[in-house]
Parts: structure tokens; sequence; C-alpha cells
């Protein structure tokens, strides 16, 4: 499923996007994030189909699964 993201230097200065457009994973999730529907995520990019959603879903989760440390702020002890 993952075959749909692919990364070039010269679209979109290289961030993954779904294959054959610009629109990038990050703006996907973004808009997941922000509450917006698959629905209304693939009205407003037409040229995506639910799987790609899922295949950004994927991705991300692939991506952050590495070993690699996010600080994202300090909780109280």
């Amino acid at each position: 499923m993952e075959a749909r993201i692919v990364s070039d230097p010269a679209v979109m200065m290289g961030k993954p996007v779904i294959q054959g457009t610009r629109v990038t994973v990050e703006s996907i999730l973004e808009r997941l994030a922000a509450g917006e529907s698959e629905a209304r995520v693939l009205n407003a990019h037409p040229r995506l189909c639910r799987e790609d959603i899922l295949s950004a879903l994927s991705f991300a989760a692939r991506f952050l699964r590495s070993d690699v440390v996010y600080p994202v702020g300090r909780q109280a002890a």
C-alpha cells in the first residue's frame, strides 16, 4: 500500500507525496488531525482515493516506529 507514497526532490521539495499528485502526506495528516472527514479530504483532492489516505497513515506510522526521539514537551514529574 505504501508504494503509493513517493519522494522526489523536484516535487514539493522532496516531501513524501501521493504518487502522481502534489498532495503531501503531511497535508493529508494535518487535515485529518484538524477533524476533517475522509470524505472531505477526498472531495478537496479529487485525484485521491481512500487507499491513498490509508497509505499516508500507514507511512506516518511506519516512520514514527523508527528509533528516533521526538521531543514533544515535558511533563511535570
